[in-house]
């Protein structure tokens, strides 16, 4: 019994240790100075609800028809897995209160209406980064750029004080593995044993 006492209080300290680093980057980040960044990232993380952006992508790739077509039903089916994912299981199995943005003195023009949900993982940046594996993989010539906007909103979301960095760190993880289950459960159904590119 010892050993299994002396395991269970280490992976307490241990998990302790990773929520006070958490909480410090949090705080770091809310004290940076950044009056350049502000509007443009509130906008994004504002204009991120919903996967409105990944729509557009979307909804553009569409018109195109082919692949490009192929890969915005990849990339809005991984954002449904994701989002059913995070907001279905995550945040119910793993319940996390909000940072406090006041203690923390986020800066007012960052600030975007606090959701409602519990903070872990973040909705945003799991569907964000669905949907932009999902669509790179398809459309490698997508991926960087969507990637780096993946990224970017994930980050937008610490930046204006509704998630702490390990909730987005966490979406983000869990975004590419819905991402890949929708591509290999495509490419099972096509018949297509993969290039290797995607781990298909």
């Amino acid at each position: 019994m010892r050993p299994v006492r002396g395991f269970a209080s280490s992976l307490r300290r241990t998990a302790l240790d990773l929520s006070a680093l958490d909480r410090a980057l949090y705080a770091a980040v809310a004290a940076t100075p950044t009056p350049t960044l502000d509007t443009a990232l509130r906008r994004l993380s504002g204009a991120a609800d919903h996967s409105k952006i990944s729509f557009a992508v979307a909804g553009l790739l569409s018109l195109r028809g082919g692949a490009p077509r192929t890969a915005a039903l990849l990339g809005v089916g991984a954002i449904a897995v994701a989002s059913a994912g995070a907001n279905l299981l995550g945040k119910n199995l793993l319940p996390r209160h909000r940072p406090d943005r006041d203690a923390a003195q986020v800066p007012w023009a960052r600030q975007v209406p606090m959701p409602g949900s519990t903070s872990f993982p973040s909705g945003h940046s799991a569907s964000a980064f669905a949907f932009a594996t999902a669509v790179g993989c398809e459309l490698p010539w997508t991926a960087a750029p969507l990637s780096l906007l993946a990224a970017t909103v994930a980050y937008s979301r610490v930046h204006t004080g509704v998630h702490y960095p390990a909730d987005v760190a966490a979406g983000s993880v869990l975004g590419v593995a819905a991402a890949a289950a929708v591509i290999h459960l495509a490419r099972r159904r096509a018949g297509c044993g993969g290039c290797g590119g995607c781990g298909g």
